[in-house]
């Protein structure tokens, strides 16, 4: 048997056993040990969903996963058994014209777990077993396979970074300094970036911002504290804007210079007006990023080596059993920044 926490509706987390699942050809089966709880599973468990996507029944969540495998299907070496592996959650069709022009991450067939994107929804990875392509469960050679739990978030910075373009030499602002933001900043400096600014509404990430390596950690409580990047006009070459928060979108248009970079990371719960006129006189380019494709591997790879040590960024782990406890505590931007739920 195999335990699930299912999220029955907004604010009610049930612990069900189910059968245990087998894998089928070209699957394997990983006995999950650890899983961050992210934004998007605070989002359902909060409010039932997130903008238009909305929960139509009970749902497992989470996305943030490793563990090891212990079962394989046919056509599988069977010498996976026991490895180590963060799984990546997103699997595309492959063969709709996104995925066939090499952008997976847009696949109109997309499965990504822990989503109600789907109808019924794609079942998370808060369980104790999950099966998926073999392709999906990347080996992770690391010391602590609870840091290959960050490595989706991670993918999804290291694909941020890139839409930046070139950040070596280059001053880089972050605007939101939660999991994402704390990664970005992460990318950035291996990325080359000269100066990093991080800006936030609380003091407990922003002393961590520091700690990991930024120039400057700013409270934008504080009107005045954006004053020397915002001057003139703007100070920094490219901004990373993971708040997804009206004013946080305003600083960070001020903040870039002329033919700099803003890339939006943040998802906005709502549609936002934004002072497009600095976007036109100053020719930024201001570039989405969704998800991630290639980079889930490079990733796992980084956090293993440690060249991305995202220790820090791991505040609490949890059973599963307290699971309710857990989700408290992911939501205090004061006390925690990523909390494990440990299975």
């Amino acid at each position: 048997m195999s335990r699930a926490l299912v999220l029955a509706e907004p604010g009610v987390l049930i612990l069900e056993t189910r059968p245990l699942p087998q894998p089928a050809a070209g699957e394997v089966r990983v006995r999950i040990a650890h899983g961050g709880i992210c934004g998007s599973d605070l989002h359902y468990f909060l409010h039932g969903g997130f903008g238009k996507v909305r929960m139509r029944g009970p749902m497992v969540l989470g996305h943030e996963i490793a563990g090891r495998v212990d079962a394989v299907g046919p056509g599988v070496d069977g010498a996976r058994i026991g490895q180590a592996v963060a799984v990546n959650p997103s699997l595309a069709c492959g063969g709709c014209a996104e995925c066939r022009a090499g952008a997976p991450r847009f696949c109109t067939d997309m499965r990504f777990m822990g989503s109600a994107m789907r109808n019924p929804p794609v079942e998370g990875g808060f369980r104790d077993h999950v099966v998926c392509t073999a392709a999906q469960a990347v080996p992770f050679a690391g010391v602590d396979l609870a840091e290959a739990a960050l490595a989706e978030p991670l993918a999804v910075c290291l694909h941020a970074v890139r839409q930046a373009g070139d950040l070596a030499g280059k001053r880089v602002l972050i605007t939101g300094f939660g999991p994402i933001g704390a990664l970005c900043l992460l990318a950035a400096r291996r990325a080359g970036a000269a100066e990093v600014i991080v800006t936030d509404v609380a003091d407990a990430p922003l002393a961590l911002a520091v700690r990991l390596g930024s120039a400057a950690a700013l409270n934008t409580r504080d009107p005045a504290a954006l004053a020397g990047v915002k001057s003139g006009r703007g100070q920094v070459d490219v901004t990373l804007e993971c708040a997804g928060h009206p004013a946080a979108i305003a600083d960070a248009i001020e903040a870039t210079a002329p033919r700099g970079t803003l890339v939006q990371v943040g998802m906005l719960g709502a549609e936002t007006t934004v002072p497009l006129t600095h976007v036109v006189t100053r020719e930024l380019t201001y570039r989405g990023t969704f998800r991630f494709d290639a980079e889930f591997g490079p990733a796992v790879d980084l956090i293993a080596r440690r060249v991305i040590d995202v220790r820090p960024l791991i505040s609490a782990r949890f059973g599963l059993n307290q699971a309710a406890d857990a989700f408290a505590l992911a939501q205090d931007k004061g006390r925690a920044m990523k909390v494990l739920l440990d299975l």
